[in-house]
């Protein structure tokens, strides 16, 4: 029987998560937290796909991504996930999968809730106490929603860009 199809609609951000098995490192140092990336980055190009907020953990990714077509979301992500566990299998001596399963994912249909899951996204680090503070962590969006840097894999969200948050 095939897998039911995700739902995806055109223009609504998604939140993806995506574990290692085994609650397992995905990424071991940081070349591996770059290939990522530089895959993320391609697959989101290729597909026309926007990367609003992100986190690389050890052993999970959480993104807010989103598209004008369907299905593009979907397929940017298998394309990230099929190529980085064959680099990462060959790099690291390893065989089989490195996933727990597909990449999990919800609609995010309001702005506020828009809002609140680039914070969630952003806290990760924060919950799992690995830093104090979000911006101490290197491998997130938050510095770019900060105004701290700028990140060419990210858009930020024009939900967020409307928020006057200068004082």
């Amino acid at each position: 029987m095939p897998r039911q199809a995700r739902l995806e609609l055109p223009g609504i951000p998604m939140h993806v998560t995506q574990r290692g098995g085994n609650r397992c490192a995905i990424f071991i140092d940081d070349q591996d937290r770059h290939h990522y990336r530089r895959l993320l980055r391609d697959a989101c190009r290729k597909h026309a796909v926007a990367v609003h907020a992100f986190v690389l953990m050890d052993n999970h990714v959480h993104l807010l991504l989103s598209s004008n077509r369907a299905g593009q979301v979907s397929r940017a992500m298998r394309s990230v996930g099929q190529t980085y566990v064959q680099t990462f299998n060959l790099r690291h001596g390893r065989s089989g999968t490195l996933w727990q399963g597909r990449f999990k994912s919800c609609l995010v249909d309001t702005d506020r809730y828009l809002l609140t899951v680039i914070r969630y996204i952003e806290l990760n680090p924060v919950r799992a106490a690995m830093v104090v503070r979000p911006e101490e962590h290197r491998r997130s969006s938050v510095h770019s929603y900060l105004g701290q840097a700028s990140d060419p894999l990210l858009t930020l969200h024009p939900v967020y860009l409307a928020w006057d948050l200068m004082p």
